[in-house]
């Protein structure tokens, strides 16, 4: 399908699609085409601007939604940190306290290795692994 901007000899212009730019020829030779203000058959095409995908919009597209994760990952940071503990490299032992002793804790957070965190979660201890982004990067 190809839309195209038209022109009618009273001045209007309306748009129109067609199934490719050599129906558009055949139409306009046998007088089908007709102005839809005047009814007129005297249509010309307008110089349209064609809707192109280009690679340089992909690429600003993926900055922007890249950089639209970075914010969200920033902005959660800054959460955590106003809302949670930081207990550094003792966080399994913390977690493990927390859930063990049945303490009650507003959150908390800090660094664990993948097998630490495995290791807590086959204990069934809900922990999350969330990237933590550098405040400088925004």
């Amino acid at each position: 399908m190809i839309k195209y901007n038209l022109v009618c000899n009273c001045g209007k212009t309306f748009e129109s699609w067609f199934s490719s730019s050599t129906e558009f020829d055949s139409l306009i030779k046998k007088n089908f085409i007709k102005c839809i203000y005047c009814n007129s058959v005297k249509i010309q095409k307008t110089l349209m601007a064609p809707r192109l995908v280009s690679k340089s919009n992909k690429v600003l597209k993926k900055e922007k939604i890249e950089k639209n994760i970075k914010k969200q990952l920033l902005d959660f940071r800054r959460y955590v940190e106003k809302n949670c503990k930081y207990v550094g490299e003792k966080f399994t032992q913390e977690a493990r306290s927390i859930h063990y002793d049945k303490k009650t804790s507003q959150g908390i957070y800090g660094k664990a290795t993948p097998e630490e965190t495995s290791e807590l979660l086959e204990e069934g201890i809900e922990v999350a692994t969330i990237p933590w982004i550098d405040k400088s990067e925004n």
